[in-house]
Formats: C-alpha cells, sequence, structure tokens
C-alpha cells in the first residue's frame, strides 16, 4: 500500500514533469530556456532535469511545511511553490524526501541536484541560476491561469487538457 506521504511525492514529481511542457506551448520559450541554459554553460538536457527537480523539490518542500495529504495538494498554491524556489535553502528542499523512489529517473535527478547543491561556488551558483528559470515557468503557468490564485491542481487540469498523462 502507498502512504501519503509517497503520493505527494508523486503530485510533486507530476508537476514537475508538466512543468516544462506547458510553458513550452507558446515555441519561443523552449529555443530561449535553451539558449540562457548553454549562455550559462549548463547542459541544456541537465539544465531542463534540474529545473523539473527543483520544482518537485520545492513543491515537496511546500506541502511537507504545510502539512498537506494527497488529496490537499491539488489546493497548493503555484506562487507558494514559485517562493520556496527562491527563499528555502538547499538542504531545506531536500528533508523529508521519500526512502525509496518509485522512479529512478527521479532518484538519480535527486542525487545530481544533491551533488550540485553542495559542490562548491561555481555549481552553487549555476544552482542558484535555475532557481530563477523554475520560478519564471512557475510564474508563466500562474500568469496564464484563468484564476487570480492558480494552484497545482490548474497546472494538473491544464496537462490533462494537453494530454500530457500523469
Amino acid at each position: 500500500m502507498t502512504s501519503d506521504h509517497d503520493m505527494v511525492w508523486r503530485r510533486c514529481a507530476y508537476l514537475g514533469r508538466v512543468l516544462l511542457p506547458l510553458v513550452d506551448q507558446e515555441p519561443w520559450r523552449r529555443p530561449r530556456r535553451r539558449e540562457s541554459l548553454r549562455d550559462r554553460g549548463i547542459d541544456t538536457a541537465v539544465g531542463e532535469r534540474l529545473i523539473e527537480i527543483f520544482a518537485v523539490l520545492a513543491a515537496h518542500a511546500v506541502a511537507l511545511d504545510a502539512s498537506l495529504s494527497a488529496a490537499e495538494f491539488d489546493g497548493l498554491p503555484l506562487l507558494a511553490v514559485a517562493e520556496a524556489v527562491t527563499c528555502k535553502r538547499d538542504f531545506e528542499l531536500l528533508a523529508g524526501l521519500p526512502d525509496t523512489f518509485a522512479d529512478v529517473r527521479e532518484e538519480q535527478a535527486v542525487n545530481v541536484f544533491r551533488l550540485c547543491a553542495y559542490a562548491g561556488h561555481r555549481t552553487g551558483v549555476q544552482v542558484f541560476r535555475l532557481s530563477g528559470e523554475v520560478r519564471h515557468a512557475l510564474a508563466v503557468l500562474a500568469a496564464h491561469s484563468p484564476t487570480r490564485s492558480s494552484t497545482c491542481g490548474d497546472v494538473f487540469r491544464r496537462a490533462a487538457e494537453a494530454g500530457l498523462a500523469p
């Protein structure tokens, strides 16, 4: 049986997976993001994967801080997740992770994030720069929401409309 904590993690992971595909519905955004990553000396595939896991970790940290159940997760405001991206320290984002991961790619991405966060000055600066990319992506989704206070549930509805499977 899957625990509620694991279900919250899965909802966070889904948010991370759909973040860039939803932002990239505006065709000019992907090339611009990739150019920005390259200009900063960040491999685009690695950078995009780190953006994804950064969003997962931020959403997870906010959900844990608010003691949200999986059923309550859809009501989590996107702007709270965006704020956590830049306001929480790396170790705060890594707190409370699941003991095991159902997806090996998620576990690898978390480990890469962990290494980057604690590797030193140059890599730490890159993580900081990626936090801006994540915050920007979340702000874009929030701005395109029909409601004033966009939530994770709004993102999930847009993902379903776009055919992005959970």
